[in-house]
């Protein structure tokens, strides 16, 4: 796409350097993927500025640079025959020039957010079973992968850098997806990842502490969800949970309508009687006096919780609830997602909870569904996280399991024993022991617990590596309980 058109997509401060009318082949954040007949745009990111590395964007080829600081001089991009072009806000800018550059192919769609601490990826892979099985064609963009239709694509961050965003909706749109369900990460809000997208609808599941390491409090974090609610328009709608003390602040500003499912009398997607077992859950749900009875091959009352907010946006976008409710029953298991890995005479649970509150939610189903059980829990926390949740996490682990194995996480720069000293301080009972070796905890907790037992191991759900220092090994916590597992004849 020409420079001047895309030169027209953004606001800009200030343009200098000779314009052409010469067609732009990429747009970069990182200088080392820099071409020539590159747009590269300078950002001041959470380690690094951007702004430091335009003197090599430029030995590198770029054609033009968007950058927010006035550092480099003049004569450096004229003798490079480079365009320089001011703004206010570089990451509003990578937004804007990302759409423009991708053909504005999100605005050809209709985009689907789900935002909120647990469940949204259950609850997008709902929502594009639905889809699917309706006879639409769908696009998703979430933490475990990227689906272009069945496509699958690695995920590297839960919603990507809007460059990226918007190449992935170009391929959606390409391959004639009508939707786009996405994962809307409160990084994603706060980092105007998603700035400019028109959603046709947003989906709250729902919100309790955590990346507090990168928003600081409580407060910028709930901040951060309702800039999607706020974005809405008056032809969109938004989906959310009754039961969330937060949800009335969420949708103090919003312009769409609303329509809340949960628990409260008030919901307008009523769920009652929640049935949870080893093969699945079931629940009613009640709209206008009618009711409907669903059911999930997913375990956990919060899958009761994911399930209806996805029947919700079904309901509300017009298709049939029998449909509605076939294509729920079929949804298949979300890899790490209360994943459970059977064995002769004791099972493990392989989940992705990772913060304080769905790791007690993860414990407490699994004393409903198991109730006889001997239930270990393994877990660690991951480096360079929030470290707030820590011994938070471990006085839950302890006081709801019979036994505790503390253990890694996904360390990262961190100490991996600091991280594990931070869980103990929330330990006040003794029915705990440390084993760093994820590996070798797991081993433990299925081989030396008795039978009948009910092992989860959470944290890391899906993710089939850790990372130790700045080392990435493979690693499946779902492989290792499976080999354990087969062990006990």
């Amino acid at each position: 796409m020409e420079l001047t058109r895309l030169i027209n997509s953004i606001d800009s401060i200030q343009v200098t350097g000779n314009v052409q009318r010469k067609d732009i082949l990429s747009i970069a954040i990182d200088s080392r993927k820099v071409s020539k007949n590159s747009v590269f745009i300078a950002i001041e990111g959470l380690k690094t500025d951007g702004h430091r590395f335009i003197l090599d964007a430029i030995n590198q080829g770029a054609y033009a640079v968007i950058s927010e600081k006035d550092t480099i001089p003049s004569e450096i991009y004229n003798h490079a025959n480079c365009v320089r072009i001011l703004v206010k806000d570089s990451r509003i800018a990578l937004a804007q020039i990302s759409k423009a550059f991708y053909n504005n192919a999100a605005d050809k769609m209709q985009l689907i957010g789900v935002t909120g601490t647990n469940g949204k990826t259950t609850t997008t892979y709902f929502i594009k079973n639905i889809l699917d099985e309706a006879g639409y064609k769908s696009g998703l963009i979430g933490t475990i992968s990227n689906l272009i239709a069945q496509d699958v694509r690695e995920a590297y961050l839960t919603t990507p850098d809007a460059h990226e965003l918007h190449a992935l909706f170009h391929e959606m749109h390409s391959f004639g997806c009508q939707y786009a369900i996405m994962e809307v990460s409160s990084h994603s809000l706060s980092m105007k990842r998603v700035h400019g997208l028109n959603f046709a609808a947003g989906i709250f599941t729902n919100i309790t502490s955590d990346h507090l390491d990168f928003h600081k409090d409580f407060t910028n974090y709930l901040g951060s969800k309702k800039i999607l609610f706020d974005s809405l328009s008056e032809s969109s709608f938004c989906i959310v949970n009754a039961d969330d003390k937060h949800t009335d602040f969420l949708l103090n500003d919003t312009k769409a309508k609303i329509f809340k499912y949960g628990k409260k009398e008030s919901a307008d997607f009523l769920i009652t009687d929640i049935k949870v077992d080893l093969n699945g859950t079931e629940f009613l749900c009640i709209i206008n006096n009618n009711s409907f009875k669903i059911s999930t091959k997913l375990i956990g009352e919060f899958n009761a919780y994911n399930a209806a907010g996805a029947f919700a946006f079904g309901y509300c976008l017009g298709l049939k609830p029998e449909d509605i409710i076939e294509s729920i029953k079929n949804t298949p298991q979300v890899p790490g997602r209360f994943e459970v890995v059977k064995g002769k005479t004791k099972y493990a649970v392989v989940d992705y909870s990772h913060t304080s509150d769905s790791l007690e939610k993860a414990i407490l189903n699994l004393r409903k569904v198991a109730p006889q059980s001997n239930l270990i829990t393994v877990f660690g926390c991951g480096g360079d996280r929030d470290n707030s949740k820590r011994p938070i996490m471990g006085k839950i682990a302890s006081e709801l399991s019979d036994f505790t194995i503390v253990t890694n996480d996904n360390p990262r720069s961190e100490e991996a024993m600091y991280i594990i000293s931070q869980i103990t301080d929330g330990i006040s009972k003794s029915n705990y022991e440390v084993v760093p070796d994820r590996d070798e905890a797991i081993r433990r907790a299925i081989i030396n617990s008795p039978e009948n037992s009910v092992i989860l191991i959470a944290g890391k759900g899906h993710e089939d590596y850790q990372i130790i220092g700045k080392i990435k090994t493979h690693f499946s916590d779902k492989e290792t309980a499976q080999k354990y597992l087969a062990e006990i004849k």
